[in-house]
C-alpha cells in the first residue's frame, strides 16, 4: 500500500476555506459598531446596523463611545483604519455562506491580494534574469569559498538582519524575494534547504512578534490601545534579544548536526531534487567573478536597500516595491546585453515560476473574505473578550496571548488585527490592574509565535517556493515553538508583577 502524501498548501488552504464556510453556518453572526475618521471633512463616521451617523471630531466624542484613545492619534494619521467601538456587539441576522461563495473565495482573495501577487511575480522576473547572466552562481561560489570553516556566520547574519527588518518596518511579504537568492547559498555551505528557510523565515517571525518601532504592530496597537508605543518597549526588546538568542542556537545546532551528516536533514530525501532546482552541483563550475557580475549584484542589492528605505522612510507600499524590482531587472538586463526578447522570455518564465505562491496567497487571502461576509469574525472576538474576566494578572496576560494566537487564524493581519480588536481587548487590562502596554505585547506575542504555523499566513508560500511540505516545516519548527511559547509564557508573567 503507497504511503499517503501530506496535501500540497493549495489543497491545505482550500480545506481551511471549506472549514471557515461550514463555521458560517454554525457561528451567530454579529458586528461592532466601528468609527472612522474622513481627513477631508474632518469628521467621524460611526457605522452601525442601523447606518452611518457623522460624529465631530471631538475628545468628547470619543469619550462617549468609551473609546480611550487621544484624539491626535486620528488627526495625526497614526489610526488611519476604522477602529471597533467597545460595548456595541450585536448580533446580526446571519449569512451563512454556501458552495458558491466558496467557489469564488479563492478569485476575490487573488483580486484582493492583487499587490502583494504582482511583487511575487515581478521578484520571480527579475531572479530568472539574474539566474541567465550567472552572478549568483559565480557570486554564490564566491561567498562559499570566503566562509569556509565559518559557515554559522551565514546563519547569524542572515537571521538577525531580518529580524532587524521584522522589529523595526514588520518585514514579512518582502522576504519572499530572499528565499531563491539565499537558499542556493546555503546550499553551497552544505546545510540543506531547511537552513536557509529557517533563517529567513525565522528572522521575519521573530523580528516581527518582538516589534519594536514597527509601525504596522507596535505603533498602530498602541495608539488603538491609547498609550504611547513606547509603554512596554523595555519588555520587549529583552524579548527580542531572548527570543532572536533561542532561535539562532536552534538553527545552529540543527545545521550543524546536517553538515556533520546529511542523512541527518529533515529533507533528505529531496536533497538531490533541491540542489538540481537550485542549480548548487553547476554553481561557479565554469562562470568566472567578472567587474560586470560584480556590478550586476551590486544592481541587485541596491534593488533591496532601496525597498527598505522607501518601506520604512518614505511610506511605500506594494506599487513602489513592485516598480523598483521591475526597475532592476531592466537595469541588469541593459548592463548584461540581454536582447530583449531573450529578456522577456526569461523574465516571463521567472515569474511564471513563482506563480504557484502567488496563488497561495490569493487563496489564504479568501479564507479571510469567507470570514468577512460570514460575519463571524466579531462573533469570535466577542467570545474571546468575555473569557477573562474575573482572572489574576498572571492568568489573565497568558489567557489573552493564547487568545490572540487562536484569532491569528482568522485575522492574520497584524495591522487589521490591532484595530479591530484593540479598542475592545485593552480595556480589560484595566480591570485586572494592569498596564495596556501586556494587552499589546499580548497581540504581538501571541500573533508572532502563532505565525511561525499559521497556515493562513506566510509560511505555505514560502515553502511552495523551497518545495518543502507542511509536514516536514512542522517537524523542524515544533520543538522550537515549544521553546519560544514557554519561554514568552515566562518573561510575560514577570513582567504583570
Amino acid at each position: 500500500m503507497k504511503k499517503l502524501k501530506f496535501p500540497t498548501a493549495q489543497t491545505i488552504l482550500i480545506l481551511i476555506a471549506l472549514f471557515v464556510t461550514v463555521l458560517t453556518w454554525l457561528v451567530p453572526a454579529g458586528q461592532y459598531d466601528n468609527l472612522a475618521y474622513n481627513a477631508q471633512s474632518n469628521t467621524f463616521t460611526k457605522t452601525s446596523i442601523n447606518g452611518n451617523v457623522e460624529l465631530p471630531v471631538t475628545q468628547e466624542t470619543l469619550d462617549g463611545l468609551d473609546i480611550k484613545i487621544p484624539i491626535e492619534k486620528f488627526i495625526n494619521g497614526d489610526i488611519y483604519k476604522p477602529i471597533g467601538i467597545p460595548n456595541t456587539y450585536k448580533e446580526v441576522e446571519s449569512k451563512p455562506q454556501g458552495l458558491a461563495a466558496l467557489v469564488k473565495s479563492p478569485i476575490k482573495g487573488i483580486i484582493a491580494a492583487s499587490d502583494i501577487i504582482f511583487l511575487i511575480l515581478v521578484i520571480g522576473g527579475l531572479i530568472g534574469v539574474m539566474n541567465l547572466t550567472g552572478a549568483f552562481d559565480a557570486g554564490i561560489a564566491w561567498m562559499a569559498k570566503m566562509l569556509k570553516g565559518k559557515e554559522y556566520i551565514l546563519i547569524i547574519l542572515v537571521t538577525t538582519l531580518i529580524a532587524a527588518g521584522g522589529t523595526t518596518f514588520g518585514l514579512a511579504e518582502e522576504t519572499m524575494a530572499f528565499y531563491p537568492i539565499l537558499i542556493p547559498v546555503f546550499l553551497a555551505a552544505r546545510y540543506d534547504a531547511m537552513v536557509g528557510l529557517a533563517c529567513i523565515f525565522l528572522g521575519s517571525g521573530i523580528g516581527s512578534m518582538c516589534s519594536t518601532t514597527n509601525p504596522f504592530a507596535t505603533i498602530i496597537a498602541s495608539d488603538a490601545a491609547g498609550i504611547s508605543w513606547t509603554e512596554g518597549l523595555d519588555n520587549r526588546v529583552i524579548m527580542l534579544v531572548v527570543c532572536l538568542t533561542i532561535t539562532i542556537l536552534y538553527i545552529i545546532r540543527y545545521a550543524n548536526r546536517v553538515k556533520a551528516d546529511p542523512k541527518k536533514s529533515i529533507i533528505y530525501d529531496q536533497k538531490e531534487a533541491l540542489e538540481k532546482l537550485f542549480g548548487v552541483n553547476e554553481m561557479g563550475a565554469t562562470i568566472k567573478f567578472t567587474n560586470r557580475l560584480r556590478l550586476i549584484l551590486v544592481i541587485f542589492s541596491l534593488c533591496f536597500v532601496v525597498m527598505i528605505i522607501g518601506v520604512s522612510m518614505l511610506d511605500w507600499w506594494f506599487v513602489e516595491m513592485t516598480a523598483t524590482f521591475l526597475v532592476g531587472a531592466i537595469i541588469i538586463g541593459f548592463i548584461a546585453k540581454i536582447k530583449e526578447n531573450v529578456f522577456v522570455e526569461v523574465f516571463t518564465k521567472g515569474a511564471g515560476e513563482l506563480l504557484s505562491v502567488a496563488f497561495i496567497v490569493g487563496i489564504a487571502r479568501g479564507v479571510t473574505i469567507l470570514m468577512e461576509d460570514g460575519l463571524i469574525s466579531d462573533t469570535i472576538l466577542f467570545h474571546a473578550s468575555s473569557i477573562t474576566e474575573g482572572m489574576g494578572k498572571g492568568l489573565f496576560a497568558n489567557v489573552m496571548l493564547v487568545i490572540y494566537g487562536g484569532l491569528s487564524f482568522f485575522m492574520p493581519s497584524s495591522s487589521g488585527m490591532a484595530v479591530l480588536t484593540m479598542p475592545i481587548m485593552s480595556p480589560l487590562a484595566d480591570t485586572v490592574g494592569i498596564g495596556r502596554e501586556i494587552i499589546v505585547d499580548t497581540y504581538q506575542y501571541g500573533l508572532g509565535l502563532f505565525y511561525l504555523i499559521n497556515p493562513t499566513g506566510l509560511i505555505l508560500a514560502a515553502l511552495a517556493i523551497v518545495k518543502i511540505g507542511f509536514d516536514k516545516w512542522l517537524k523542524f519548527i515544533f520543538p522550537l515553538f515549544l521553546m519560544l511559547l514557554i519561554t514568552t509564557m515566562i518573561l510575560l508573567t514577570v513582567s504583570v508583577y
